[in-house]
Formats: C-alpha cells, sequence, structure tokens
C-alpha cells in the first residue's frame, strides 16, 4: 500500500462490544481468549493514531430485560445489567494493559475504588493523551440500552463514528441464520433503515445518531484485523450514514 492509504479515515472512534463478546463461545460468563483477542483488536486501532473510546455491554453476566420477568422490577434488573458491564469494562482494561497500552476505565455509576466516574471533559483529555476509554454502566439510568449509551457517548465525545462490533459481517434484509437467500447492505442511509424496519440498534440509539449525522458500521468482530481495515477505509460491514 501506498503510504497515503494507510492514513486513518477518523480521528476519534467509538466502538461498541457486545456483553457476549466477552464469552466467547462458552455464551456467558467471560472467556480469556477472547477478552485478549478483543484487547488486540481495539489496540491495533489505536496504534494507527486514532483516539478510542469503548463501551461495553454485559449480557454475559446479566442481562436486565432477561431477568425482569423472573419478579425481579425492571429497573433493578437493569441496574444489576449495567453492573456487570463494569466486570467487562475491568476485564477488558486488564487485558488491553497487559500489551503496555493505558487505559482509564469510566463508569456512569459512581464507584470510586475502580473507576472514574464518566466526566466528559476528562474523558476527552484522556483521548487525546492516547490512553483508551474504556466506558462501562451504560448511561446510568434504567431502561435504556447500551447501544444507546454507545450513540449517547460517541455524540457527547465529538466521536467521528461509532463502530458496532457483533458477529455477524453486517445489516442484512433479513436474518441471515435462518434465511439462506438474505441479502447484505454495504451501505445504507438512516432513512432507508427506518424505512425498512431493519433492527440495527434501538430507536432511541439510531435517532442520536442520525441528528448528529453520526457515521454506523456494522461488522463482525470475530473476522481478525477487520477494525483495523475499516478504519483504514475499507468497505467492510456496513456503513450508515446521511442520504447526501
Amino acid at each position: 500500500m501506498e503510504g497515503s492509504e494507510l492514513q486513518p479515515r477518523w480521528r476519534r472512534i467509538l466502538i461498541k462490544l457486545s456483553g457476549e463478546a466477552f464469552a466467547g463461545e462458552q455464551g456467558v460468563g467471560l472467556d480469556p481468549e477472547s477478552i485478549d483477542y478483543l484487547a488486540r483488536e481495539v489496540i491495533a486501532v489505536h496504534r494507527l493514531g486514532v483516539q478510542t473510546a469503548v463501551v461495553v455491554g454485559g449480557g454475559n453476566i446479566v442481562r436486565g430485560a432477561a431477568i425482569a420477568p423472573t419478579g425481579i422490577e425492571h429497573a433493578t434488573a437493569d441496574y444489576m445489567g449495567m453492573l456487570a458491564t463494569v466486570i467487562n469494562a475491568l476485564a477488558l482494561q486488564a487485558a488491553i494493559e497487559r500489551h503496555g497500552v493505558d487505559t482509564r476505565v469510566q463508569s456512569a455509576i459512581a464507584m470510586q475504588a475502580v473507576a472514574e466516574p464518566f466526566i466528559r471533559r476528562r474523558a476527552l483529555r484522556h483521548l487525546e493523551k492516547g490512553r483508551i476509554v474504556i466506558l462501562a454502566a451504560g448511561t446510568g439510568n434504567p431502561f435504556f440500552t447500551t447501544d444507546t449509551a454507545a450513540s449517547l457517548r460517541a455524540v457527547e465525545l465529538n466521536a467521528d463514528a461509532l463502530l458496532k462490533a457483533t458477529n455477524v459481517d453486517g445489516v442484512y434484509d433479513r436474518d441471515p441464520r435462518k434465511h439462506p437467500d438474505a441479502v447484505k447492505y454495504d451501505t445504507l442511509s438512516f432513512e432507508e433503515a427506518l424505512q425498512r424496519q431493519l433492527r440495527i440498534m434501538d430507536l432511541t440509539a439510531f435517532t442520536l445518531c442520525m441528528e448528529r449525522t453520526m457515521e454506523v458500521v456494522v461488522f463482525n468482530i470475530w473476522e481478525p484485523g477487520n477494525l483495523r481495515r475499516i478504519v483504514l477505509g475499507e468497505p467492510i460491514g456496513t456503513l450508515i450514514r446521511h442520504e447526501h
């Protein structure tokens, strides 16, 4: 490649990692190999000089929406899910720092013994100083998904793009696991995605990105190097942006 082709397309990004990614193939709990893999993928982008923030989910430990029907009040179940994201954030922090990269964990729920509180200006300074910022505890409020937390933090931190890591290679018109003839979209406008009722993220999260003209990429995190290639401009996954 020519040197000019190796320039990142964005200056600052936010990566959304699901809690399930931390469990690997076992589906629940923490899988050290999967966490180390995720750490290396994030570091590869950071080493391009891109300011990198990460929002983590907690579904590998507690999924609020799933346990609410057991009789636990929905708000309480959501708080339990937020606390689970802090466990994942600390696991990712440890994995990244083993590779010699500085990080900071910021939590939307105050727990000063293990994480900084989320303070926007402090998070921005960390990014500018070359630290990876790992954002936990969602928005700090029940009834909001971690997709919404990712969109909110991406907007607050003036990120150029939100990269949503999944286990499929983009957005399809139907579930490709159930429909072998499903068609993958390489690019979509926000308007098309809404019109076709594609379930990319929840409506609150999607609207936040749409209103702030945030570019969103949905991609398969389990293809090694995908994250780095996306940041370098390769057409991987599905790019969602405003119509031009």
